[in-house]
């Protein structure tokens, strides 16, 4: 299972279409600088595209 929750995340963000593009730009971004919103130790997910959703459902990223 996926975390955090889709359904959660969507409650945030009014898209899927536009979930999926600012995830996958943020991870993106992650992996060309690795730059984190948050200390490594506190992400629950280990892939950069489960880190980029954690960070959208704890407002870090604004759109």
């Amino acid at each position: 299972m996926i975390y955090p929750s889709i359904d959660k995340i969507l409650t945030i963000v009014d898209s899927k279409y536009k979930l999926v593009h600012i995830a996958s730009t943020r991870s993106k971004n992650m992996q060309k600088t690795n730059h984190y919103q948050m200390p490594e130790s506190e992400y629950k997910c280990k892939k950069n595209l489960g880190r980029a959703l954690e960070e959208i459902e704890k407002g870090l990223i604004k759109f």
